[in-house]
C-alpha cells in the first residue's frame, strides 16, 4: 500500500498564503489520482481538490476555487496544494489521499479512499 506524508502545514493570518506537500512512497496504478480532503473539529471530513499523475484537468471544491490550487511533480513524487486567500473557515487538519479512480462523485466521497496520510494542521487567524 502505498505510504503518503504530508507537510508544510502551520499558522498563518487571514489573507496569507501556504504550500501543502504529499510526498508517495511509489506511483502505481492504485493511486492513479492524488487527493486533497480536510477536517475541521466535529465536522465531516471534505473533499478540497484532486488530480491525476499525469497532470491536466484537477477538481476543486467551491469553497477554494480561485484560491487554492493543486499540482504535482511526477520526479519527486509528490503532489502540492497551493493555498493563497486563506480564510478562518480553511481552518482545518488537511489530509493527502489517494485513488485508483479518476471519477468526480467517486473522488468527491471520503469514504472509497484506501491510503491516507497522516494529516498536516492548517491554522488560520482572523
Amino acid at each position: 500500500q502505498v505510504q503518503l506524508i504530508e507537510s508544510g502545514g502551520g499558522l498563518v493570518q487571514a489573507g496569507g498564503s501556504l504550500r501543502l506537500s504529499c510526498a508517495a512512497s511509489e506511483r502505481t496504478i492504485s493511486n492513479y489520482a492524488m487527493a486533497w480532503f480536510r477536517q475541521a473539529p466535529g465536522q465531516e471530513r471534505e473533499f478540497v481538490s484532486a488530480i491525476r499523475w499525469s497532470g491536466g484537468s484537477a477538481y476543486y471544491a467551491d469553497s477554494v476555487k480561485a484560491r487554492f490550487t493543486i499540482s504535482v511533480d511526477n520526479s519527486k513524487n509528490t503532489v502540492y496544494l497551493q493555498m493563497n486567500m486563506l480564510k478562518p473557515e480553511d481552518t482545518a487538519v488537511y489530509y493527502c489521499a489517494s485513488h485508483e479512480m479518476w471519477s468526480r462523485p467517486v473522488l468527491l466521497d471520503h469514504t472509497t479512499y484506501k491510503s491516507w496520510g497522516q494529516g498536516t494542521q492548517v491554522t488560520v487567524s482572523s
